[in-house]
């Protein structure tokens, strides 16, 4: 007779184990992907960080300066070009010498100098202005006389005659200049050097007026002294002078 009191069977029959071939199911380990997207991952302590202000700002006034400089350069260059500015030229023209003597025993120095500069600009668009303008004369190293000059300005290609009278009078000097200077005029002719230091102001029309300081050195000045009375004359013809700007 039939048991009513199991419940009814439906589905199919599940087979036996031994039907699977490795003991598991069929599509328990497939590759199938799985149906639902798989959730975001949560960021924990995630912070939101700002540029640094500090370092923005110098990197723009890094750039702003260099462009300053670009420009500034590139205008002095256009300004150089169109100006083409030449140094001032110094000539050493005359040097004449009266009444020198030179004491052994009491290393005294006496002597009356007139030198003649030719001062010359050789800009086309810039002229100069000298002020403050102090001339040295010097036997090698050793200061004999020095004087100031009364100012001048020049035009452009301009040439000007500058004197400066220098006057020793028993001026003490070294022993060794003393040596060096009877030697010398021993063998006919005395060296000196001339100094010259002036303010300088070059302009040239809308470009701004700038002030420079004005370096000048004649050396190897050879006064010939033929005879004992202490007179004597520059030999050689005029000389270049050195040049500077500071």
């Amino acid at each position: 007779m039939a048991d009513n009191s199991r419940p009814p069977v439906t589905g199919y029959p599940t087979p036996p184990q031994s039907a699977y071939s490795n003991g598991h199911p069929p599509g328990a380990y497939s590759n199938t992907a799985y149906p639902y997207a798989a959730p975001r991952p949560q960021y924990v302590g995630y912070q939101y960080y700002a540029p640094d202000q500090r370092a923005t700002f110098l990197r723009y006034f890094l750039v702003a300066m260099i462009a300053f400089f670009a420009i500034v350069g590139t205008m002095l260059l256009i300004a150089w070009l169109v100006l083409q500015p030449r140094l001032p030229e110094f000539r050493a023209e005359s040097v004449t010498l009266a009444n020198f003597s030179v004491s052994y025993l009491s290393q005294h120095v006496s002597g009356d100098w007139l030198v003649r500069f030719q001062v010359a600009n050789p800009n086309k668009k810039m002229r100069i202005s000298y002020t403050d303008i102090e001339s040295y004369i010097y036997y090698e190293s050793e200061p004999l006389s020095v004087m100031r000059l009364p100012p001048f300005d020049q035009g452009t290609r301009n040439q000007t005659v500058v004197q400066a009278s220098f006057a020793a009078v028993d001026s003490y000097v070294d022993g060794w200049a003393v040596s060096g200077m009877n030697a010398e005029r021993a063998s006919g002719a005395v060296i000196f050097q001339v100094r010259l230091i002036a303010l300088a102001r070059f302009e040239a029309g809308w470009w701004p007026a700038r002030w420079r300081l004005v370096r000048v050195f004649c050396r190897n000045l050879a006064v010939a002294l033929p005879s004992n009375d202490g007179t004597g004359k520059l030999t050689g013809g005029v000389r270049d002078c050195m040049v500077g700007l500071l």
